[in-house]
Order: structure tokens, then C-alpha cells, then sequence
């Protein structure tokens, strides 16, 4: 219920340099503790600009995220709980209304990250398929607040910085215009985050199922 609460009560809107939504407090201490103990790798990996660290085709996978789904859902209940948020009525509506698109028989993929030091992503668009991307941030490490996500405008100049706040979060909707990104920044131990999209291909979560 706190994603649900957030999104239909604790939501601010901005415009620049696209259409995104800021949300507060979306995550119940159990989920907070569940994101942050999830086991994901930390054997050296090198960067470069892409999540999975493969941008020059050379298959390098950086393993820095755990996709919820339904063969570990039974190790990851607080993830079930947004799952059910997320095909909430009310919450639907309210997203399909702000990012103007028809979530009708879409799906939900989430994923536990960690990004550790030496992480970056250059400005990129999302794939079509994603509807809607949202990323919600636990700051246990202290971390600093600039390592939010990164918004550029069309001529790639640095907008804005959504901050890496303890329980907070942010979402948009994928298009030809919504660049964003991370900077080279230091990250002292940790960025873990979530990412959840609603997406046209086929995941272990149809929003109707």
C-alpha cells in the first residue's frame, strides 16, 4: 500500500525538461529491508556506460540487478506486495492519466540494483516497450544526493539532478525526448535502487493476470 499511497497522494509534477512525477516515502521499512539485503553480485566488473555493461558487444553482463520473478518471488515478498500495487485500479488510472498512455494489457518487470563504484550511464532513451519507467532509492550508505538520475534536454545539457533521497522516487514516460542518465560520480559503497516498468512484452506479471 505505500507505492499505491504514494502515487495517489505524495506525487509532485515537473515539466523540464520533460513531463516526470517525484514521489515520497513508496517503500514499506520491510520492502527498504528486502531491497537492500537482496544478494546481488559483487565480483569486478568493468563499466561503460550501459546497465549491463555490453555496449561494445562483447556480451560482458554486469549482474548488477535481480529481476522479480516468478520462479524467486516466494524469496522476495515485499516485491509481491508492489506487484499487487502496481494492478491496483486507482493506480493505474493515475499513471495511465499522467503519461498519457494506455497501460490495457501490459506488464510489470521490476528489478533490484546495485550499483557500485565506477558505475555510470551516458544519456540514453528508453525502448519503446517500456510505457513507463520509475526508480526508487534507498540511501542506507549515506551516499551522496547527487547520484539521482540524471535529466538532459535535446541539446544533451544536464537539466536537472532527481535526488538520491532515502524513500523516495520518481517515474516518466518513455520518448523521443526524455534523456536521462548518470554522470561519472564517486560512489563510496552503494546506489541500490528499484526499477519498475510497465512494458508491452511478456513478463512473469501481465497487469490483468
Amino acid at each position: 500500500m505505500y507505492l499505491k499511497d504514494s502515487i495517489l497522494n505524495k506525487i509532485k509534477s515537473y515539466n523540464d525538461p520533460f513531463p516526470h512525477w517525484e514521489l515520497d516515502n513508496p517503500l514499506s521499512e520491510e520492502m527498504i529491508d528486502e531491497l537492500q539485503n537482496v544478494k546481488i553480485s559483487d565480483a569486478p566488473r568493468s563499466f561503460d556506460g550501459t546497465r549491463a555493461a555490453d555496449a561494445g558487444g562483447d556480451g560482458i553482463d554486469g549482474k548488477l540487478r535481480v529481476f522479480l520473478e516468478k520462479d524467486n518471488s516466494n524469496l522476495l515478498p515485499n516485491g509481491m506486495e508492489l506487484i499487487e500495487d502496481l494492478k491496483d485500479k486507482e493506480v493505474i488510472d493515475a499513471v495511465q492519466e499522467k503519461i498519457k498512455k494506455d497501460l490495457t494489457n501490459s506488464y510489470i518487470r521490476i528489478e533490484y540494483i546495485a550499483d557500485r563504484k565506477g558505475f555510470w550511464l551516458k544519456p540514453h532513451l528508453d525502448i519503446p516497450e517500456k510505457l513507463m519507467t520509475m526508480m526508487l532509492f534507498i540511501n542506507t550508505y549515506d551516499e551522496s544526493e547527487k547520484l539521482g538520475t540524471d535529466f538532459y534536454d535535446l541539446d544533451m545539457k544536464l537539466v536537472k539532478t532527481i535526488p538520491y533521497k532515502h524513500n523516495s522516487g520518481y517515474f516518466f514516460a518513455s520518448g523521443n525526448n526524455t534523456w536521462h542518465g548518470l554522470e561519472k560520480k564517486e560512489i563510496k559503497i552503494e546506489r541500490r535502487c528499484m526499477q519498475i516498468n510497465y512494458v508491452t512484452f511478456p513478463t512473469s506479471w501481465p497487469i490483468n493476470g
